[in-house]
């Protein structure tokens, strides 16, 4: 005698696993994501981290900028006073970034900035740049001086505010020298000024992205110093509003290590805490993110 067969039920569905119970009880079940939904999300994360990087650049040029510039001017202008004081400050051709001068615009509220030696990108992040192939100020000939006008600071942000007969205060390893404004000029109009002995501020016409210059003449008020000459010809990224454009590998480098370090902080989260292994790597990013910000802020006009 063989057992009777069941039949299932026509309609009813077929058995599914349960969901795996969890300390608080069975765990619900996840209704699947649809494609199209999954592809919208993932283009909306896409966005929002562009638009999280671009931000962060953002303010990275109009607040932290500023903060890394006033850093250095610290830490420059403790370094020139005490080459002041030990008469070995530079009178002729200097390393780029080293401290040549202390400027001195009260028109402008302009007090004891730094002079640094070069006016590339990079040179101009510290503080107003000397151009290498000119006099210092003070001496015999004429002077040269860029500043920014948004950025890192913005010495030169109100430049454009100084009226003939202004005064302009220079110090450097020769003395302390007067300057009064005298002539004005731009990109397009270069200062034609006879004086022999007399100094020129550049920056931007603009404190968004610069498209001209502005530049103020002003004369030597008594006898110059000696010029030793001797001074090294000036290269592409010295010219006003030019990109640092050799920071673009420098930019590539930096934004590949950020990469890795927040892909290596995605691995790590899987095998060990969340919160821990985010933490644990944050300032590793930070730092990194640093460097691409300012390789990027290099490749902008070096006056902006």
């Amino acid at each position: 005698m063989t057992a009777p067969v069941l039949e299932k039920p026509a309609g009813r569905p077929a058995p599914t696993a349960a969901p795996e119970p969890t300390a608080d009880g069975p765990a619900p079940a996840r209704p699947a994501v649809p494609p199209g939904r999954r592809r919208f999300l993932q283009g909306a994360w896409a966005v929002s981290l562009a638009a999280a990087l671009v931000l962060g650049f953002v303010g990275y040029l109009f607040t932290l900028s500023h903060v890394q510039e006033r850093h250095y001017q610290s830490t420059a202008y403790k370094t020139f006073r005490d080459q002041l004081a030990r008469a070995v400050a530079p009178t002729g051709a200097a390393a780029d970034g080293d401290p040549v001068a202390l400027l001195d615009i009260p028109a402008i509220g302009l007090h004891q900035a730094v002079v640094v030696e070069g006016t590339t990108g990079r040179d101009l992040m510290r503080g107003p740049g000397h151009r290498r192939d000119t006099a210092l100020p003070g001496q015999r000939g004429v002077a040269v001086v860029f500043g920014r006008g948004a950025t890192f600071g913005a010495p030169f942000a109100e430049l454009s505010k100084l009226r003939v007969g202004d005064k302009i205060e220079a110090t450097t390893g020769q003395g302390r020298f007067t300057y009064t404004v005298n002539v004005y000029g731009d990109g397009d109009h270069p200062i034609a000024d006879p004086a022999r002995n007399r100094m020129v501020l550049v920056t931007g016409d603009s404190d968004w992205i610069p498209g001209s210059t502005v530049m103020i003449g002003a004369r030597l008020e008594g006898e110059p110093e000696q010029n030793p000459g001797g001074r090294p010809a000036t290269v592409p990224y010295d010219k006003a509003l030019a990109a640092d454009k050799g920071a673009l590998a420098t930019l590539q480098l930096w934004s590949l290590a950020l990469l890795g370090a927040v892909l290596g902080a995605l691995v790590l989260a899987r095998y060990w805490r969340r919160s821990a292994a985010y933490l644990s790597l944050a300032p590793v990013v930070g730092a990194l993110l640093w460097a691409v910000y300012e390789n990027a802020a290099a490749l902008l006009p070096n006056l902006y």
